[in-house]
């Protein structure tokens, strides 16, 4: 049977209801259920939990984002799928039925995958060092087409200060576009506004009932068309969002230790990850800690287990064995406490902090910063700054868009902990009960071969 998969970012059972008639009817009508998110509960390897129906012992994503310890770097927000280690439920699939074809649309690891039609965000970086948005697909020509048929996605809407349902709306729109067109036998679709009024403000915020009616009524039009198609229609979420009210900065405490090694860049300080003793890779309410110098791999562990904030310390081998998950893994995986979240911050003073912590910039962060949501409150102007900076960048001339408070204390709503209360589960809405990714990815297969 072809079936559409549609992942809403950060819904959870404690949000339907009045606010969400569409999806709260649609739960009734195919059925509702929670389960525990994965370990991380983060996007990248919850996404992958569900695409291949392994953890993360046999997909490898540990996280967003990890160091890469050959290159010395830390690599976030990476889009090949060659990434993804294991078998596709794509390309299972495509071996039992002759014509099966998939679609994914903004699901993470959507380059140069083995699915058949694929759109996904992917800026141009040209040699003069403008940032011009656009996406990618596969294949090449359905962009134009995309964007002849739908204008330009809008690319501010996805991420950044700017974030909003504009970005759904249009990955909504192009997913009846390529129904329309082409119609998948499978279809994955990704809908992340709810990521950002509930990480900015936090679940519990008066806001947050008019930002569930925005997707719900994108996801409810979209639940429609396929249904009228005679699709079957699946809603899941890869993790609920916790309120939150501190952040912890692993790295300022390592830094007092003398773990890490600090460059001054143009006056700026940079940190050299390369040539810490110790560091850790932040990414929500988990942080990987890589320790380069084994002398003092146990007041590592020590001072984390001490530190406020910090509710437990889990060790990636004992997790998820030997092989890629373990490597790319920190030597530690700090777990922050339910109304916590972890920081990448390493400078003590904010006149020396890098250049790119003030602006959108995932690639460059050692880090995730859920602080680029918000424009800085104590900049006078800020929408006169950021005229000034888009006038430049229409004159082909270089400049910062450094409009990104530094202050961690705004963010209100993160994510990241397998052990949520139930209202906080991710949920499956239209695929039965369910208990964990791995089921989720067996129920996709069984509608599928109906």
């Amino acid at each position: 049977m072809r079936t559409a998969v549609i992942n809403i970012v950060g819904l959870s059972d404690s949000l339907l209801g009045p606010h969400m008639p569409r999806l709260t009817a649609f739960a009734e009508q195919a059925g509702r259920c929670s389960y525990a998110p994965e370990f991380p509960a983060l996007t990248c390897s919850a996404q992958s939990s569900v695409i291949t129906g392994a953890g993360p012992e046999g997909h490898g994503i540990v996280s967003n984002g990890w160091y890469d310890r050959e290159n010395a770097e830390v690599r976030f927000w990476k889009q090949s799928n060659h990434i993804v280690r294991g078998t596709k439920v794509w390309e299972t699939l495509r071996d039992e039925m002759p014509g099966f074809t998939c679609a994914q649309l903004f699901w993470w690891y959507n380059m140069h995958s083995s699915v058949d039609l694929a759109v996904t965000p992917r800026p141009l970086y040209p040699a003069d060092g403008r940032k011009v948005f656009d996406i990618h697909t596969q294949p090449m020509t359905l962009r134009d087409e995309l964007k002849r048929d739908l204008g330009d996605f809008p690319f501010p809407a996805f991420w950044g200060p700017a974030a909003g349902i504009a970005s759904s709306e249009w990955i909504a729109a192009s997913a009846q576009w390529v129904e329309t067109k082409h119609q998948p036998t499978l279809t994955f679709v990704y809908l992340p506004h709810l990521d950002y009024p509930l990480q900015k403000l936090g679940p519990r915020a008066p806001e947050i009932p008019g930002e569930l009616s925005k997707i719900d009524r994108c996801a409810g039009g979209l639940i429609d068309f396929y249904q009228k198609r005679g699709v079957r229609v699946m809603v899941l979420s890869e993790y609920g969002i916790s309120a939150v009210s501190r952040p912890v900065h692993l790295n300022r405490l390592f830094r007092e230790r003398g773990w890490l090694s600090i460059k001054n860049e143009l006056c700026r300080e940079t940190l050299d990850c390369g040539g810490s003793r110790a560091f850790a890779v932040a990414d929500h309410q988990i942080a990987h800690v890589y320790v380069n110098d084994s002398a003092i791999r146990d007041e590592v562990r020590s001072l984390l287990e001490q530190t406020d904030g910090v509710e437990e310390v889990r060790s990636p081998s004992e997790l998820w064995g030997a092989g890629v998950a373990a490597e790319r893994a920190g030597d530690f995986i700090a777990v922050a406490a339910p109304d916590a979240w972890f920081t990448y911050c390493f400078w003590n003073d904010d006149s020396l902090a890098p250049d790119y912590a003030r602006t959108v910039d995932i690639h460059r962060k050692p880090g995730y910063d859920p602080c680029e949501l918000f424009i800085d409150p104590e900049l006078a102007w800020p929408k006169l700054r950021i005229a000034k900076f888009l006038l430049k960048k229409k004159l082909g001339l270089r400049g910062l868009l450094d409009v990104i408070p530094l202050d961690a204390s705004l963010v209100k709503g993160s994510h990241g902990r397998d052990r949520v209360p139930g209202p906080e589960q991710p949920v499956l809405l239209g695929g039965g009960d369910v208990s964990s990714a791995a089921d989720i990815h067996r129920t996709i297969l069984e509608s599928v071969r109906r």
